[in-house]
């Protein structure tokens, strides 16, 4: 019987609440300019993203210790690269085109979206100040840009 890992399964419990907190920032920005996808979509995409990737670890290391790499080569870009499609996907769901002009909406939300994923996976990997200065940069570029962009 494996031996029971406490340490591991707190840091990754530590991370997943991590990137919950982080992106939850992101979600309440967008959430205070009425956006589709706010605090909570968010808040899961990130910790979602960080748990998956932080259990595709967990898989690799399993597989590897079990004699397994010779029968099945675990690729761990490969959980990223599902990550990105499934969050793809919401970011997708929450674009809105007006029918009776050429105008899309919400692009940058859908783009908020896949950058949470992308602070989810970067605390996930234990890049703790990327994660972190990169929530603060979303949220320059969520707020500032948008104030440059409407002096045009």
């Amino acid at each position: 019987m494996p031996e029971f890992d406490w340490t591991g399964e707190l840091l990754i419990l530590m991370n997943v609440t991590i990137a919950a907190v982080l992106t939850g920032f992101v979600g309440l920005e967008r959430e205070a300019k009425d956006k589709p996808a706010g605090f909570r979509t968010n808040m899961i995409v990130g910790s979602s993203s960080a748990l998956i990737l932080s259990l595709g670890k967990v898989l690799v290391e399993n597989y590897m210790e079990s004699g397994l790499q010779n029968v099945i080569q675990p690729d761990p870009t490969r959980i990223i690269e599902a990550i990105i499609l499934g969050i793809s996907f919401i970011g997708a769901g929450t674009i809105l085109k007006a029918s009776e002009e050429s105008k899309v909406y919400y692009l940058t939300t859908a783009a908020t979206v896949l950058f949470s994923a992308g602070i989810g996976i970067a605390v996930a990997l234990e890049q703790y100040v990327i994660s972190v200065v990169a929530t603060l940069l979303l949220l320059i570029i969520n707020r500032v840009a948008r104030r440059l962009d409407k002096r045009k």
